[in-house]
């Protein structure tokens, strides 16, 4: 999807789904409640049409929540877990544990997933009966300003699923916490906000991250093989540690300044990770075909790519051993 585009689709029975939670827990409580969500986790796992979880904790200080994705083969699976005893008797069993209410929306599967970019605001609202032709138009006003925002990557938006949930969800995806804060911040949105509120009955954001499926395009909403993520890290992580240590941590960092090993290693990862959010995207980029390869050619596909890396691997190494 192109920057600026807004994605949206229609309910259907046959389409996969995911069922997104946010909740927010007491502090003190996230042991307590990190088991309690390995319980539900294999709770869930026999479920009828339940296909995969996955869980991220807070992330401070732009994600207070856990964020629990539960992917369903289709709405009516994902719609009996959530109103399943099994269910209502696990989240009984939690409340004392957790800081006000849950949101829990259901997104149909496809277009370029459901929270693939390294920041993203979910957006709930609910509107005055009748008047939702008027919120269309103005969510249309809403996508086109956003889209111009420094650091927009793409905005989902999805209308309520009759007898599931009665609100509409948005999900508004930035590059950095930095730069969608500024953005639910700008006095163009708050004005945006104001024009709503003749047809709004309630509305609220919340804020989630992701792990290393934010530097990966997935246009299909399948995030790649894991092992080939791996690799392609490994390939950016390699020079960029070695080289690195070798110019700025070794001789700048411990023994010019002499900064303690462990000081100077943080930073070192520090600066590692800042500079693969920008090289693994390209990298990543460039070997699309490898990463989802399309069409019959997969297994000569999956080969050629792993052989190119590990090529790249040995010729990094007899570089830097030969030159450092």
């Amino acid at each position: 999807m192109t920057a600026g585009a807004m994605e949206s689709s229609a309910p259907s029975a046959d389409r996969g789904v995911t069922i997104v939670t946010q909740t927010r827990v007491h502090a003190g409580d996230e042991d307590a409640f990190a088991q309690w969500q390995k319980g539900t986790s294999a709770t869930i796992a026999g479920f009828p049409g339940f296909v995969q979880q996955t869980v991220m904790p807070p992330s401070p200080p732009a994600q207070l929540d856990w964020v629990i994705l539960q992917r369903f083969t289709h709405t009516a699976a994902a719609t009996a877990w959530l109103n399943s005893k099994e269910r209502l008797e696990r989240v009984a069993g939690a409340q004392a544990m957790l800081i006000g209410r849950d949101d829990v929306h259901i997104v149909p599967d496809g277009g370029s997933g459901v929270l693939p970019a390294p920041v993203s605001a979910v957006i709930a609202t609910r509107i005055k009966p009748g008047t939702e032709a008027a919120y269309r138009a103005w969510e249309q006003r809403i996508a086109g300003a956003q889209a111009k925002a420094p650091g927009f990557q793409g905005y989902r938006f999805e209308p309520p699923l009759p007898g599931v949930q009665d609100h509409w969800l948005a999900i508004v995806r930035f590059d950095s916490e930095a730069n969608l804060q500024a953005w639910l911040d700008s006095p163009e949105r708050h004005k945006l906000l104001e024009d709503a509120a003749p047809f709004t009955e309630e509305f609220h954001t919340r804020i989630a991250r992701t792990g290393f499926d934010q530097w990966f395009a997935s246009p299909a909403g399948k995030p790649p093989a894991p092992w080939k993520q791996n690799m392609l890290v490994l390939l950016m992580l390699y020079p960029v540690v070695f080289l690195f240590g070798t110019f700025v941590q070794t001789p700048v960092l411990s023994q010019r300044l002499g900064w303690p090993f462990a000081a100077a290693l943080f930073i070192g990862n520090v600066v590692s990770i800042l500079l693969l959010n920008s090289l693994v995207p390209w990298v990543s980029g460039r070997f699309s075909w490898w990463l989802q390869p399309s069409g019959g050619r997969t297994r000569n596909g999956d080969i050629a790519g792993t052989a190119l890396v590990v090529a790249f691997y040995a010729a990094l190494v007899v570089l830097f051993s030969r030159f450092f």
